[in-house]
């Protein structure tokens, strides 16, 4: 299952992952563009699509996902293997200026539906392994560099939800390692979206954009091997190995020029 599937990272993995030969479950608001990619990828590599239409910063988008990653077989819905959480949002702006209820919107979709589907579909997996299942089992969280700057003026919500979700997804995947489930997340750096077209147009080096499909060869990479953590883009490999050295105080002053 992959979720924010109908375009951007999310399709990307979509595409990486039917050219892999798996069949899929399709998730995200935009319904109509999922089917127009459902019909490419079944065209394409004649692998089995199943789209699910739902918008995962509401309680009953994220309960009508839960419902399908809790199946176990039974009823004719297959068990997933794999569950990529990516849908994501990333609005900008100073603390103070952000509007209370998109702040609230954008931790629904980036954390809270994170761990509800997380949370969902673990226990079939253990299950199923215990029970002799043999394939890869597990889940890869999309969380963000941003979550990684000591100081983000600007992005200070967006950065924090996504260092939740590393933090989280570290602590998780160690804790379902030894029942033979893989827990990865994947924290990518700029990437040419919907999402950073704003970005884009403020002159963004190029060096600074890793390719979507790098992202996506790289996480399933890691999550394969059972690592816990991988960063696409050497840039960003270095960028966070200086993150980790440099003083607190040199960080923030840095971060406060650069915003």
């Amino acid at each position: 299952m992959v979720t924010g599937a109908s375009s951007g990272i999310g399709e990307e993995f979509a595409r990486g992952l039917a050219q892999r030969g798996h069949a899929l479950v399709l998730v995200a608001r935009r319904e109509e563009l999922l089917e127009e990619l459902a019909r490419d990828l079944r065209d394409r590599f004649g692998t089995s699509v199943e789209v699910l239409g739902a918008d995962l910063g509401t309680p009953q988008g994220v309960a009508s996902v839960v419902a399908r990653l809790s199946a176990d077989g039974e009823g004719g819905l297959a068990p997933i293997d794999l569950l990529v959480n990516n849908a994501g949002r990333g609005e900008g702006g100073t603390f103070v200026e952000q509007d209370p209820v998109q702040m609230d919107a954008m931790l629904d979709l980036n954390v809270r539906a994170v761990l509800h589907l997380t949370r969902a579909v673990l226990p079939v997996q253990i299950a199923r392994r215990a029970a002799g299942y043999e394939r890869k089992l597990g889940v890869v969280n999309v969380s963000s560099m941003a979550g990684e700057i000591l100081a983000n003026p600007g992005g200070s919500v967006y950065g924090a939800g996504k260092k939740f979700v590393t933090v989280w997804s570290e602590s998780v995947s160690a804790e379902v390692r030894k029942q033979g489930v893989h827990v990865t997340v994947v924290l990518p750096g700029f990437v040419r979206t919907d999402m950073t077209r704003g970005v884009q147009e403020q002159g963004m080096p190029e060096f600074a954009f890793v390719p979507k499909e790098h992202i996506v060869r790289d996480a399933l990479r890691a999550w394969s091997s059972g690592r816990s953590v991988v960063i696409p883009g050497g840039q960003y490999k270095a960028a966070d190995g200086l993150l980790k050295l440099l003083p607190r105080t040199l960080l923030r002053a840095v971060t406060r020029r650069m915003a």
